[in-house]
């Protein structure tokens, strides 16, 4: 596994609390959602037991998981972390983490303005140094459209890092009539069809996403959206490849990570 082994200094991200235009914000999102694509853009293909693949075909073999975690002890300190795992064993072949000041609020709706430019300067670091095991698709600690704006965390570091990237949510925003208590009677309905998930599809008639119990102990669903460039049947068929336990492997493990460096610079720190 290649590893990112120099020492992370603190950097901080802007602007400021006291200069934030949520204007701006909602521009920004507005601007960006026109570049969203919500089918299959991408030029590898899925690996299919059985099925011979051309010498010159490229297939998804390095999948990319982001996540954030936050000090209990002061909420600005984060810790940002990319890994890459081989798609075939799920073992991690890369990992990179940056220990960040953060001054840009949380505000709901908005999280991509605090956590996207962490994430995106792993990303563009892995890129510059133009490393071959740069991710082929990112699959994000966050939602994608399946948001109240409809234009999640997923979908703004897909658009900025222009790759093809799958939004995970652990709870379910209430957009546009969705109900947690609604999408569980669903997916119990479900049970005794043998299928593992619900189409999330609101009363306009929209499909925002899916509901998937990931793994046969699982009781809690994920919720899966696009991201940006790719098909949301193609993104529960990748979900499904790489859950080892409820929440996908490439982001369960950039979580188990940055919270193992939060630990650890909060130890130093009070030394």
């Amino acid at each position: 596994m290649e590893e990112q082994s120099h020492e992370q200094a603190s950097i901080e991200t802007s602007p400021s609390s006291s200069s934030v235009d949520h204007k701006t914000w909602i521009e920004t999102q507005d601007f960006l959602k026109k570049k969203l694509i919500a089918e299959d853009d991408f030029t590898w293909r899925l690996a299919v037991t059985g099925r011979s693949m051309e010498k010159e075909e490229e297939v998804l073999k390095y999948v990319g998981g982001v996540d954030i975690s936050y000090s209990k002890e002061d909420p600005s300190m984060a810790c940002g972390v990319l890994v890459v795992l081989d798609l075939q064993t799920l073992q991690i072949v890369y990992e990179d983490f940056s220990i960040v000041t953060l001054h840009v609020p949380y505000l709901p709706g908005f999280l991509a303005f605090r956590e996207a430019p962490v994430l995106l300067e792993l990303l563009e670091k892995m890129k510059t140094n133009a490393n071959p095991l740069y991710p082929q698709l990112l699959v994000v600690d966050g939602n994608g459209i399946l948001h109240p704006r409809g234009f999640g965390l997923a979908c703004h570091l897909g658009i900025l890092a222009n790759l093809p990237t799958i939004g995970i949510g652990k709870n379910l925003h209430h957009v546009d009539g969705l109900t947690l208590s609604g999408v569980m009677q669903l997916l119990k309905a479900k049970e005794d069809y043998a299928e593992d998930f619900v189409t999330l599809k609101g009363c306009s008639g929209r499909i925002w996403g899916v509901a998937v119990r990931s793994t046969g102990g699982s009781l809690k669903p994920i919720f899966i959206s696009v991201g940006h460039r790719i098909a949301l049947d193609t993104a529960i068929r990748i979900v499904k490849m790489t859950c080892k336990f409820r929440v996908p492997e490439p982001i369960r493990q950039a979580d188990i990570r940055s919270r193992d460096y939060v630990r650890k610079h909060q130890t130093r720190m009070s030394k």
